[in-house]
């Protein structure tokens, strides 16, 4: 992660630089104050006759010294703001860019609610901890050493009183930090758990209004905020009880130089202005050493979220990408060579069973079987979102490990059942896999996706904005505008994973008539349920328990599968509906 930094260490370097003349401004005042009082107000050096003019001179210079002062810290914070929000942006950026190479499961470990944690909280507590660094760290450290040359070298014994409650005050820090530390990677993943709850019942909310459960996922999201508060509330007592300490004992050390500077100045040996210096050093110290507290605060919680950063940093693809980019002699044809599959986070029993399977090019092939015997697990191998635990898949005689990932998904076009949309216009969604399409060809495919009907009687058209989740759409209207842009990506592979279940048979008839005629070249792969769906396939898999029992075609499985017949009898033969 802090690879990232080398593109701004100029502002990372100019920040402390202007901090350091703040606070050369700030550690200069005290002294000129004092020569006010000894010499423009008391004259000690005059016969006690006070200075006017010596008053105003020091006046004026004292307001230049603020007025630099003030611009060196401007300068100071614009150069450390530019530095850490740079700084984030490139690892919101770079984080960004690995979570979308991860796989599926790599995605399931980290959770939806914590990635998103992570690249908005957790990022906003690194650029914090990048600007304390290069800015408070600075400033405090500073002010600490010089507040302390300055005491010294006003009156010696004002630093031995200094050096005897230092250690008060420094002991009570590191205590209170020690403290603190450990909760603020719990505080982290209490609100990982925050986002969860709210992006399920975000996503979920149809459900939730449907089973009349928004009292139960109130309470959870109280239950899993109220554990959020408890936390930071732990955090806040501990440093609640800090800062009342620190001051009790600059008050203190107030009272010390107070009586010792009455003590000094009676008998000769400094003067009031020097015991007035002095009160401010020591507490321009003091407030030092709990703005260090307070850093070491942003510090530890910023180093917490840089952890976790880092974790998806340092996390490599599960699925690699591959070397060849080149072409090939064969468009569309599929080979599954003794392929098994278990999920990495199931149970590791295979959901797949050496699966032996070749698909032609141009052949539309169907795979049916009941919920849950491996149909979606078995195309899910083809474009890699998972890799197969044993065996090989081909893609155009080329195992599918050997491509570059882009060079693969290029080749597949893929409709779900549940239809992803954006949260944009109708066109864009549809343009998703091809931005560049002409409108006669982006027509075409919602023509032949059976689309066109209803988005031409919508006011706008294809400029139609899509609500969040699709939510201002059918599930069937949902589904074709899926369909059209997997038909506009014009892919080799077209692969339909019960796409077409929310739509009636009449339409997902046209459908496939328009697939035969206009793509005839395209390998189409049909995963359903519906026995209409696949019966007009050129072959058709028959898949139970994560095993290929037949496969062939309609005519012939009626005569030899007894799956295959059983399915075709309860759906067809008893008053179901065809349409051809």
């Amino acid at each position: 992660m802090f690879k990232l930094l080398k593109k701004y260490w100029f502002f990372a370097l100019l920040s402390p630089i202007f901090m350091f003349g703040e606070v050369a401004m700030d550690l200069i005042q005290p002294k000129m104050m004092r020569i006010i009082v000894d010499e423009g107000v008391l004259g000690l050096s005059n016969n006690n006759i006070g200075d006017l003019g010596l008053i105003a001179s020091i006046g004026i210079r004292m307001i230049i010294v603020v007025i630099l002062g003030g611009i060196s810290g401007v300068l100071s914070g614009v150069f450390a703001n530019l530095f850490s929000q740079q700084w984030g942006n490139e690892i919101r950026k770079a984080c960004f860019e690995r979570v979308m190479s991860f796989s599926f499961q790599q995605t399931d470990k980290f959770s939806t609610g914590s990635l998103v944690t992570r690249i908005t909280n957790d990022v906003t507590q690194v650029q914090n901890l990048a600007t304390q660094t290069v800015r408070g760290f600075v400033r405090t450290t500073l002010l600490f050493f010089g507040g302390i040359y300055c005491v010294t070298s006003l009156d010696l014994k004002f630093g031995v009183v200094l050096a005897c409650s230092l250690p008060f005050v420094v002991c009570g820090v590191v205590f209170f930090i020690a403290k603190a530390t450990p909760f603020f990677d719990v505080l982290q993943r209490k609100l990982d758990r925050v986002n969860s709850v709210v992006q399920e019942n975000v996503a979920g909310a149809r459900v939730v209004k449907a089973y009349v459960k928004e009292d139960y996922e109130r309470n959870r999201f109280g239950k899993a905020n109220k554990e959020l508060v408890d936390t930071q509330l732990r955090v806040l007592k501990l440093f609640a009880f800090m800062t009342p300490l620190a001051n009790l004992v600059l008050n203190i050390v107030v009272v010390v130089i107070i009586k010792l500077g009455a003590v000094e100045v009676e008998a000769g040996n400094t003067t009031p202005g020097s015991v007035m210096a002095s009160i401010t050093y020591l507490s321009q110290i003091m407030h030092s050493v709990l703005m260090l507290a307070m850093i070491f605060q942003t510090v530890s919680r910023g180093k917490a979220s840089a952890n976790r950063l880092n974790e998806i940093l340092v996390t490599e693809p599960a699925i690699a990408d591959g070397s060849f980019d080149g072409d090939t002699d064969l468009k569309g044809k599929i080979e599954f060579k003794n392929v098994s599959f278990a999920y990495p986070q199931g149970n590791g029993e295979p959901v797949l069973k050496d699966i032996n399977l070749t698909i032609n090019q141009g052949e539309t092939f169907g795979i049916l079987g009941a919920t849950g015997c491996g149909k979606s697990s078995l195309v899910n191998l083809i474009p890699r979102f998972y890799d197969a635990t044993k065996g090989d898949i081909l893609v155009d005689g080329v195992n599918v490990k050997d491509y570059k990932l882009k060079n693969l998904r290029d080749k597949i076009a893929i409709a779900l059942q549940k239809s992803e949309l954006f949260n944009t216009s109708i066109k864009e969604n549809i343009i998703w896999g091809r931005p560049n399409a002409a409108d006669a060809e982006i027509k075409t495919a919602c023509d032949n996706a059976q689309a066109s009907e209803f988005i031409n009687v919508r006011p706008e058209g294809y400029d139609s904005i899509v609500a969040e989740g699709g939510m201002s759409l059918s599930g069937g209207q949902k589904q074709r505008i899926a369909i059209s842009r997997a038909l506009l990506k014009n892919s080799e592979i077209l692969i339909f994973d019960d796409s077409t279940s929310a739509l009636d048979l009449k339409t997902e008839a046209r459908l496939y008539n328009a697939l035969k005629r206009d793509y005839k070249g395209v390998t189409k792969i049909i995963i359903a349920q519906r026995i209409a769906s696949v019966m007009q396939a050129d072959r058709i898999a028959v898949m139970e328990n994560g095993q290929i029992e037949a496969c062939d075609t309609h005519s012939n499985l009626l005569k030899t599968s007894e799956i295959y017949r059983d399915i075709y009898d309860s759906q067809l033969k008893d008053g179901g509906e065809l349409y051809e």
